[in-house]
C-alpha cells in the first residue's frame, strides 16, 4: 500500500483549491441565506474540467478513477457543499450507474451533456413511509405496451426541479419485495411527473430538496435501466454514492479545523494568541486526528473502487466515520471561536448545519451499522417483526 498521491492527483487537488478558495468561498454564505443554488459555479466547474472527469471517455469525460473526483469534492466541500454536490453529480451520482449499467442509447444520450453542460441526473430512493427500509417502497411502474405508468410520491430529492433527469427506484407491477425492485429513467418534461414544495431545511440551503409526484406518468420502455430483480445492481452504485456523502463530511470537517486554526492565531486573551495555551492545542490535535482518519478511510474506499464501484464493508466504514466527525469536529471549532462561532457572521454556524444532514442522508450511520455488524458476523439480520 502506498499513501501519496501522483503528481498528476496532486496537481488536480491543488486546482481545485485555488479555484474553491477563488470562486465559491467569498459567495458561499449568499447561497445559504438566501436558499439558493449555486447556479453561478456550474460554468466555471465546466470551465476547469471537473464535470465528468470520472465518466468514459468515449462519452465526453476525463477517465479517471473515483478518487480523482473524491479529491475535488473534498477540496469544494471545505468552502461550499451545495457546490461540491453538483461535482458528485457530475462524476459519481446517478450519472455513474448510466456509464455501468446503461444501455449504449441511454449512454450516448444522458452522459454527454452531463460532461458538456453539467446537465444534472438526480437519484430518488425515498418515499413518505420508505426510508431506510427501502424495500417497502409502493411507486409502481406497470406497463402498458411500449411505456410503463408510473404512479407514487418520491421524497427529499436532491436536485429536485433542477435536474433535467431523474433515476427513479420503482416496483414493477405486484412483485413483492427486493425483487419487484428496479429503475427507469424520467425526463423532467414527462407528463403525469410533478415536483412538490421545496423542502425548508436545516442546512444544505444552496441544494434544493423537493418531492417528485407520479400521477398516469408515462414512461418509455426504452428508459428501463434496472430491471425488476436487479435491485443489487443499484446497491453497488449506491456505495460509491456513500462514499461521495463522507466525502462531503470530510471537506466540512477540513473547513472547519482550517477556520479554527487561523482564528486560534488571531484570538488574543491574556495578552497572547490562543493557540498558545495547551487546551487549545489539543482541542486542535484532535480535531487533525479525525479529519486525517476520515481522509484515509474515504481514500481508502475510493481508490478500490478505481473505475467501478466500492466495497459496502469499506464504503460503510468511512461514512459512518466522516458523518460523525465532520459534526464532532465543527462543534470543536465553534468552541474554539467561543461567542463568535455561534454568530452567522463566521462560517461555523453554516458548516455545522451542512454536516447535521449528511449522517442521515444516504442510509444512516445506524443502518451503516447494522451493515458492518452483519458483514462482520457473516449473517443477515431482519429489521421487521416477525
Amino acid at each position: 500500500m502506498h499513501f501519496h498521491l501522483s503528481e498528476e492527483q496532486s496537481a488536480l487537488q491543488k486546482l481545485a483549491r485555488e479555484v474553491a478558495d477563488r470562486e465559491f468561498k467569498p459567495r458561499a454564505a449568499r447561497w445559504d441565506e438566501k436558499e439558493e443554488y449555486p447556479a453561478e459555479n456550474l460554468p466555471i466547474l465546466l470551465q476547469v474540467g471537473f464535470m465528468g472527469i470520472s465518466l468514459p471517455v468515449e462519452y465526453g469525460g476525463g477517465g479517471r478513477d473515483a478518487i480523482d473526483s473524491i479529491l475535488v469534492m473534498e477540496q469544494v466541500a471545505r468552502v461550499c457543499p451545495s457546490t461540491a454536490m453538483i461535482v458528485f453529480g457530475g462524476n459519481l451520482g446517478p450519472v455513474r450507474c448510466i456509464a455501468h449499467f446503461g444501455t449504449e442509447d441511454q449512454k450516448q444520450k444522458y452522459i454527454p451533456p452531463v460532461c458538456r453542460e453539467g446537465m444534472g441526473i438526480s437519484i430518488s430512493m425515498s418515499e413518505p413511509d420508505a426510508g431506510s427500509a427501502m424495500t417497502d417502497l409502493t411507486t409502481r411502474a406497470v406497463p402498458d405496451g411500449n411505456f410503463f405508468i408510473v404512479n407514487g410520491v418520491k421524497r427529499f430529492v436532491s436536485g429536485a426541479g433542477l435536474s433535467k433527469v431523474y433515476l427513479v427506484y420503482v416496483r414493477f407491477g405486484n412483485i413483492r419485495g427486493a425483487k419487484g425492485i428496479g429503475a427507469l429513467l424520467v425526463e423532467k418534461d414527462t407528463p403525469g411527473f410533478s415536483f412538490g414544495k421545496k423542502e425548508r431545511k436545516m442546512g444544505m440551503r444552496g441544494m434544493p430538496h423537493a418531492d417528485l409526484i407520479f400521477e398516469d406518468c408515462r414512461v418509455p420502455s426504452e428508459n428501463i435501466l434496472m430491471r425488476e430483480g436487479e435491485l443489487h445492481k443499484l446497491l453497488m452504485a449506491a456505495n460509491l454514492e456513500r462514499c461521495a456523502n463522507g466525502t462531503l463530511s470530510l471537506g466540512i470537517g477540513q473547513g472547519a479545523l482550517e477556520e479554527a486554526i487561523s482564528y486560534s492565531k488571531q484570538r488574543i486573551q491574556f495578552g497572547r494568541p490562543i493557540c498558545e495555551f495547551q487546551g487549545i492545542q489539543w482541542m486542535l490535535a484532535d480535531m487533525a486526528i479525525q479529519v486525517e482518519a476520515a481522509r484515509l478511510l474515504i481514500y481508502r474506499a475510493a481508490t478500490n473502487a478505481g473505475q467501478g464501484f466500492a466495497s459496502i464493508m469499506e464504503t460503510s466504514i468511512a461514512k459512518t466515520f466522516a458523518n460523525e466527525m465532520s459534526i464532532e469536529v465543527t462543534n470543536t471549532a465553534i468552541q474554539i471561536h467561543g461567542s463568535y462561532g455561534y454568530t452567522r457572521d463566521f462560517p461555523l454556524d453554516r458548516m455545522l448545519r451542512d454536516a447535521r444532514g449528511w449522517p442521515i442522508a444516504g442510509g444512516t450511520t445506524q443502518i451503516q451499522r447494522n451493515t458492518i455488524a452483519s458483514l462482520l458476523l457473516g449473517r443477515k439480520f431482519s429489521q421487521r417483526k416477525n
